[in-house]
């Protein structure tokens, strides 16, 4: 089983991701390094490497392996860097983030699953991964700023505290649109003071729940 494993993880990188263009290196080896099926219920494991995304309770999803490293990848993280996560999950793209060496600050909103979550971090050893229980949209104040923010829930809007808590320079990737459950993927690069947005694809995301979301 153990041996499957490895191969589907593998052959998920080689056939899901680096065919659909995505050559960061630091994205494949973290990719090929973080046991994804460890980050869904055991019934689903064998399915983990599928290209597709997989509940996880509570109405939230694992993403699809593709959308993961895409959005990793628009992220630019460098070793060293501090990233905020919002909407924790499963804790698959926190795990991801960490193993590339950023230090992670994630919020989650739900707390069956950022106990679990917490837990997952401890007993894989993900020390630079530290989590919280919140109303993500209000980010994480007493740590800003961020060198990049991820948000992985869609929201009508980008919110003002995530981007009042984003470094400059600085780079954030979010899901934004006016119809629940479809958006369009955006990268926030901020610079000199000034805000540039650039739409990456459409996409859909659970919600994004908070004063600043849904």
């Amino acid at each position: 089983m153990a041996v499957d494993l490895r191969r589907n993880r593998e052959r998920m990188v080689r056939e899901q991701i680096e065919a659909r263009g995505i050559k960061a290196p630091e994205v494949l080896r973290a990719m090929r390094t973080v046991p994804r099926h460890l980050f869904v219920d055991e019934a689903l494991q064998a399915q983990a490497y599928g290209d597709h995304a997989l509940p996880i309770g509570h109405g939230q999803t694992i993403s699809q392996p593709y959308i993961v490293a895409v959005m990793t990848a628009l992220l630019q993280v460098k070793p060293g860097m501090t990233v905020l996560e919002i909407g924790t999950g499963s804790g698959y793209q926190a795990a991801i983030l960490s193993e590339i060496g950023a230090e992670v600050y994630t919020v989650e909103r739900v707390r069956p699953l950022y106990l679990a979550a917490t837990k997952r971090f401890r007993d894989l050893r993900y020390y630079n991964i530290r989590t919280k229980l919140d109303d993500g949209t209000l980010g994480w104040p007493e740590k800003a700023p961020f060198d990049r923010i991820l948000v992985t829930a869609g929201g009508p809007e980008v919110p003002e505290p995530l981007l009042d808590q984003l470094a400059d320079p600085g780079i954030m990737v979010i899901p934004v649109g006016q119809s629940k459950r479809s958006q369009t993927l955006v990268r926030v690069i901020k610079e000199n003071g000034q805000i540039k947005k650039e739409n990456r694809g459409a996409v859909m995301f659970v919600d994004l729940v908070g004063k600043h979301g849904w």
